[in-house]
């Protein structure tokens, strides 16, 4: 199927975080999340030049470089996320693939991030105060596999 083009950009509310086997049952896990991040690769460029060569660098593509995902949500009852981190923490590391799909106005799938061999490295939990209006967040922090973290299919 052909790429949609389109004159207005989509809106970066409408997402949805998939997670497969974080569950005990196995079944994927859709969250509600309210931020994602860490979209992002970096392919770094090699500098070399040969001696004798005149004193141009040339540049060569260098090793693929994928950040964490940030995921915030605020704190609900599901907890397959949490016990997906507190497995990790007892030393059974659970890797699993996922996606992060970007939803357009009739929320039909208009593009999709996905990550391989994912385990959590990091889990913030929310910043309480009984002085604060706010709602309580948590922000569990998958990492994925180096090679094919984030494909756009």
């Amino acid at each position: 199927m052909p790429p949609i083009t389109r004159d207005d950009p989509y809106a970066s509310y409408n997402f949805q975080v998939i997670v497969t086997n974080v569950s005990d049952d196995g079944v994927a896990v859709s969250g509600s999340f309210t931020e994602v991040s860490g979209l992002e690769l970096e392919i770094p460029p090699i500098e070399y030049r040969n001696g004798s060569e005149d004193t141009t660098v040339r540049k060569v593509p260098g090793l693929k470089k994928y950040t964490n995902l940030t995921l915030k949500r605020g704190v609900t009852g599901h907890v397959g996320f949490w016990n997906w981190v507190v497995e990790a923490l007892n030393g059974r590391v659970r890797r699993t693939s996922g996606s992060i799909v970007l939803l357009d106005e009739n929320r039909q799938e208009a593009m999709r991030w996905n990550f391989d061999r994912g385990w959590p490295t990091k889990y913030t939990g929310p910043t309480l105060s009984a002085a604060k209006n706010e709602i309580a967040m948590e922000t569990p922090r998958p990492r994925g596999r180096e090679a094919g973290d984030r494909r756009l299919t």
